[in-house]
């Protein structure tokens, strides 16, 4: 389900939305490591709301290209959290449940109001950077979700695991080996397309797949 651009405001208007969706999954895990007791993204500048603090080249040009993508990584110091593995696995949540909850809250505009193409495409954006991002593939969120809620040597075996071939499953399932999708495309839209359905009007949704 691809974002066109028709023209000029609907590249503005996509921009637009992906600063903010990205914004504000990166400020969540800030905020997070900030909570639970590490300052380290306070101190690095990353406790903000500025985009230009969280935006990450190569993820960004990964969303034009294939819409998806991520934002540059929130550095943590594992020693200042009291459960590290639980912690980080927490701070790495916030990310997609804050993509997910500002989805939900701006649906319920679309209930109310004439919905925008901002809105729209925030919408959009929002929930698919928080369904990419749970993929347990490093360096994504859900490769330390994982990590957190193993048991220990579980998780220590799968940690070997993604350090010796994580990048190499990334770059597999974002290019399009498999005609012209990528793995990752059909994995991941069909569950963006539930949720889209789930919280927008059946008209609107019509619009957009």
């Amino acid at each position: 389900m691809p974002l066109p651009f028709n023209d000029l405001s609907s590249l503005f208007f996509f921009i637009a939305a992906l600063l903010v969706a990205i914004d504000i999954h990166e400020f969540a895990h800030a905020w997070m490591a900030d909570k639970l007791g590490d300052p380290t993204p306070r101190i690095n500048g990353r406790l903000t709301l500025n985009p230009l603090a969280h935006l990450d080249p190569l993820g960004t040009l990964a969303l034009f290209i294939f819409h998806i993508g991520w934002g540059k990584p929130v550095e943590i110091d594992p020693y200042n959290l009291r459960n590290p593995r639980r912690d980080a696995a927490l701070i790495s949540l916030a990310g997609p449940a804050s993509n997910f909850l500002l989805a939900a809250a701006l649906s319920l505009l679309t209930h109310l109001l004439p919905p925008s193409q901002f809105l729209v495409n925030l919408i959009v954006l929002s929930v698919a950077l928080g369904v990419f991002n749970l993929l347990p593939v490093p360096p994504l969120d859900g490769s330390k979700i994982l990590l957190g809620f193993l048991p220990a040597d579980l998780a220590y075996e799968w940690e070997k695991i993604f350090d010796q071939y994580g990048i190499f499953i990334l770059i597999f399932i974002l290019f399009p080996f498999f005609g012209n999708q990528a793995l990752v495309n059909l994995i991941i839209w069909p569950i963006i397309n539930f949720i889209l359905g789930l919280l927008l009007s059946p008209t609107l949704f019509l619009q957009i797949v």
